[in-house]
This record gives C-alpha cells, structure tokens and sequence, in this order.
C-alpha cells in the first residue's frame, strides 16, 4: 500500500472528478496509470468511481499478471494494457460513459468536423470504433487501429476512452470530447456550423508547442 502512494491518491482524485461530473455512475468506467516500465495500477472491477479507495486498486504487469492488491482489476483491463504495449509514450487511459458523447457512441458518430480550435490543437478528430463485445478481445482489436493516430476514441454503444502522457491530461481529453459532443449537438440543432478552414487548421497545429510552453512554469 505505501508503494506507489501518490500514484494511488492521483487515481482516487480522478475517479471522483468522473463520478462527481456525472461522466460514470454505478461501476462504469475504468482508470489506469503506468506507473513503471511494465507495470500499472487499474481500478479494480465492481467499484462505483466514487467510492474508490487508494487501497482497492490493483497493482498488473503489462502482461495481464496481477503483481498486487485483493480484487479482480477491472474487466476492460486488456483495452488499458493494450494501449501500453502499443505506445510507450502513454502514461494513463480514462475510460467513462459521459452522456453526451456515450450518446454519440450510440448513434455511430464520429466527432470529426473542424468545428473548434481547441478541438483541432489539442484533441483531433475523435472516431468511433467498431462495436466489441464487452470484457472480450474484441474491446482492445477495436481500438487498436487508431491507437497511434488519435489521442480518444468512442466506443460504439459503449462510452469513451481517452489516453495521454499524465493521468490529468487523460481525463482532460475525455472531459473535451464530452464538451465537444455537447457543442456539436446543439450546432445540429442550430442547422449546422461553419468549419475551421483547412489552413487556418493547420496553423492552429502548428501552435501546439507554444501552447504547451504557456503551461509550464516561467522561468
């Protein structure tokens, strides 16, 4: 329990932002943090995001063993253990049912018109997977062919998932995608909206690294 300690508060923290914002009730979603070179902490299965505790989560090899901890990690383990294998660079996955964008899921719809600048710097088209039969292989094949191109997808029918380099920036880019859902769907009811230009697309790309500086601490 005392080992990775801050790396479980985070966890918690997280888990309880997406129960407060009503991004996942009951026991939806799951969240998962590397926190070594081959090893994570995932949410246990059967746990309401709201009631998580630092000591019910399970510590897994990148191999699926449970290395430590009293519960089943959560059933969409292998979606989260998938990604880490594939992409080394991606420190934490979030995976929640927020209403809007689960909505989206549902109807099949990607979130791919420029609509938004902070959609085109920071997040990029979000595409919608191939339904997979929950807790099987098919969740991880389903997302695996966008895994290196995208930074979220929605899980047909399903809910969304999110993944990045902090656990933060994670559940940051789920947050949007949910945001964006509910923009789109009230510019559908408005008739329509006028998309970003495709250059005017690339310049905002091209501003990436200043954003990222601005969020540092000046020195």
């Amino acid at each position: 329990m005392e080992r990775y300690e801050s790396a479980r508060k985070e966890i918690c923290e997280v888990c309880h932002l997406l129960y407060e914002r009503g991004y996942a009730v009951s026991n939806d979603g799951n969240v998962s943090l590397r926190v070594g070179e081959d090893r994570i902490l995932i949410t246990p299965s059967g746990v309401g995001k709201g009631r998580m505790t630092e000591e019910m989560l399970v510590l897994c090899g990148l191999d699926g063993k449970i290395l430590a901890g009293d519960r089943h990690p959560s059933s969409e383990s292998k979606m989260h253990l998938m990604i880490y294998r594939e992409r080394e660079d991606v420190g934490a996955v979030v995976h929640a049912h927020p209403p809007m964008s689960t909505a989206f899921a549902v109807c099949r719809r990607a979130l791919k018109e420029r609509y938004l600048a902070e959609m085109v710097i920071g997040l990029g088209e979000v595409p919608v997977t191939e339904f997979a039969m929950l807790s099987t292989d098919e969740v991880p094949e389903s997302v695996r062919p966008y895994v290196h191109t995208h930074n979220a997808v929605l899980l047909a029918n399903h809910g969304s998932l999110a993944w990045g380099p902090t656990l933060l920036s994670a559940f940051d880019r789920l947050e949007v995608v949910e945001q964006t859902a509910k923009v789109y769907y009230y510019v559908d009811r408005m008739g329509g909206g006028v998309e970003i230009a495709p250059e005017q697309a690339e310049t905002l790309r091209s501003m990436t690294g200043f954003y990222q500086k601005l969020a540092e601490k000046r020195t």
